[in-house]
């Protein structure tokens, strides 16, 4: 098996401005994040990584910091991923992990929390607004993300589910990019698909940001398409020369997601996650 492209193991250590945070899910695991505070801000990001990402990964902690320009950032390592603890479920359980670092921004008193995801991220801010409902995410935005579960339609995505698939395949994602997959299939039915997501996103009346590049080897355009389609009354964004996520966005895209995300509004109360 070849390293997907755009993800890795290289890791940082956090910003000298970084509070380490230790999280813990509704489901009990044991996470790893930062919190990046702007005092001027009361709003906070959270931000959720790709597959194979973490919180200490340079990529995503370059997006961190230029996020933290605009924002107070939280900066959350998923299940399965660096010194989290479980196995990643592939965006089955990870909006556990987002609503635990939501709780604690606004534990910390921040008025606002918006959610910004990439690739697998993207899947899990929609299913965790989706779920969770009004109060959960103030905004979300979804950044290369996918529309549909089980998609072979690229070469890095053939290869990505051939490694997810069999033992051989796990042993070597977990020493190539020391991440953890659950070998426990999804449910049957399986959980919500972005799509569905998407379409209950905007039916809870919290805004919707999709943004997607037109140079994406993982998922093409007719995915964040069908996202937007599902979303009624989203944002659509398709950047010429975008690649995919965190390890092809350039600076100024993240800062007009930024500003994005301190413009969107918010509303209500959290409920349990459940579904």
């Amino acid at each position: 098996m070849t390293q997907v492209p755009g993800v890795g193991r290289h890791r940082i250590a956090v910003p000298p401005q970084a509070e380490p945070l230790s999280l813990v899910s509704q489901d009990g695991i044991a996470l790893a994040a930062m919190h990046l505070p702007n005092p001027s801000s009361s709003t906070a990001i959270v931000v959720a990584h790709g597959f194979g990402g973490a919180h200490d990964q340079e990529r995503v902690e370059r997006i961190a910091q230029l996020l933290n320009e605009q924002s107070s950032v939280v900066a959350v390592t998923q299940r399965g991923h660096g010194d989290s603890g479980g196995m990643t479920t592939l965006g089955h359980r990870e909006p556990m992990d987002v609503e635990a670092a939501v709780a604690w921004a606004r534990e910390a008193g921040y008025d606002r929390a918006v959610t910004v995801g990439f690739s697998m991220g993207a899947a899990v801010v929609l299913r965790h607004a989706a779920l969770l409902g009004p109060g959960s995410s103030d905004a979300v935005v979804a950044v290369s993300g996918p529309a549909y579960w089980f998609y072979r339609g690229t070469t890095p995505m053939r290869w990505l589910h051939r490694g997810i698939s069999t033992p051989a395949g796990r042993a070597y994602i977990r020493t190539a990019l020391g991440t953890r997959v659950d070998p426990e299939p999804w449910p049957d039915p399986p959980p919500m698909p972005p799509t569905e997501a998407a379409a209950r996103v905007r039916e809870h009346g919290i805004d919707l940001l999709i943004v997607h590049g037109d140079a994406d080897g993982f998922f093409p355009l007719d995915h964040p398409r069908a996202l937007h389609e599902a979303g009624s009354g989203s944002e659509l964004w398709i950047e010429p020369g975008f690649g995919h996520a965190e390890g092809a966005i350039e600076e100024e895209l993240v800062r007009r997601i930024g500003t994005w995300a301190m413009q969107g509004a918010g509303r209500g109360a959290s409920p349990e996650l459940s579904g």
